[in-house]
């Protein structure tokens, strides 16, 4: 289930820049309300699911933390920061996971987790070092803390989701619904409104609403309390190279040396973490 939120999370890049100049706020509201949309329209036919909606304030805390709070501080990171950079500050947060998931019962780290996950990293400081040159700049400080926060953020939210493993993942689905409205507020108080121009950046923004930003969720809940967490934690290094690729089939991007490092490392990453269940 992971897996499938990681490939959902590859379109990311490709939708993103079909959804022409919506700002980020703006674009986070939309495409939240049509992921809680998604599960909200399966509420009335399933016996139970409404009732998922009942939890305590602990899970509605780490849930709307979680999505909000990391887009939030992803969004003030590239605003602050350049893009390049904030990017592989925030990607961080595979390794936080594999890290952060030895804390729970029954689970410990193993050093092929943790080597994975370097591999990971290095994969994709090399796919974005290839696609510009890196410099952190004392000026952009304060942007790449967001991002560093915004990695622990996550991070958190996915392992500590796995505490709660009780709670079925219908809830998801409200989680996006409030984190819709918390960015159409910060949209509201930061932002100028630009809507779509055209029917495919409509398109766009409907398929990222049903994918990277709506169904990958409810995928990433149920792998997260139900599967291998650190071991998605190292394919989830994946999801910015299968993007480039796409980008690349797509005509957004250009094909470069780079970019076949950071594939060879990331797949000799995932192959090392799984190397003692092979």
């Amino acid at each position: 289930m992971g897996a499938g939120a990681i490939l959902l999370w590859s379109l990311l890049g490709l939708l993103t820049a079909a959804s022409g100049a919506v700002p980020p706020f703006q674009l986070a509201a939309m495409t939240f309300l049509v992921g809680g949309l998604v599960g909200a329209c399966t509420w009335p036919v399933r016996p139970g699911a409404m009732r998922s909606l009942r939890q305590g304030w602990r899970v509605w805390a780490l849930g709307v933390g979680g999505l909000f709070g990391y887009h939030a501080l992803y969004f003030a990171a590239l605003r602050r920061a350049p893009p390049a950079e904030a990017g592989l500050v925030n990607y961080l947060w595979p390794l936080l996971i594999v890290l952060f998931a030895a804390a729970l019962p029954g689970e410990r780290l193993k050093p092929a987790h943790l080597v994975g996950a370097l591999m990971g990293f290095a994969g994709v400081f090399v796919l974005i070092a290839g696609r510009t040159s890196l410099t952190l700049a004392p000026e952009h400080a304060w942007g790449y803390g967001y991002a560093f926060v915004g990695s622990f953020v996550w991070a958190g939210y996915s392992v500590l989701s796995r505490r709660f493993g009780h709670v079925p993942s219908d809830v998801v689905g409200g989680f996006c619904l409030v984190t819709a409205a918390l960015s159409a507020l910060c949209h509201a108080a930061f932002e100028t409104t630009v809507w779509p121009q055209t029917t495919s950046q409509w398109l766009a923004v409907l398929a990222l609403g049903l994918g990277p930003v709506g169904a990958a969720f409810y995928l990433w809940d149920t792998g997260v309390k139900r599967g291998d967490i650190r071991f998605l934690g190292v394919v989830s290094y994946a999801a910015p190279v299968l993007s480039t690729l796409i980008l690349v089939v797509a005509g957004y991007a250009e094909p470069t040396l780079a970019l076949a490092a950071a594939c060879a490392l990331i797949v000799a990453g995932a192959l090392v973490a799984t190397w003692r269940r092979r």
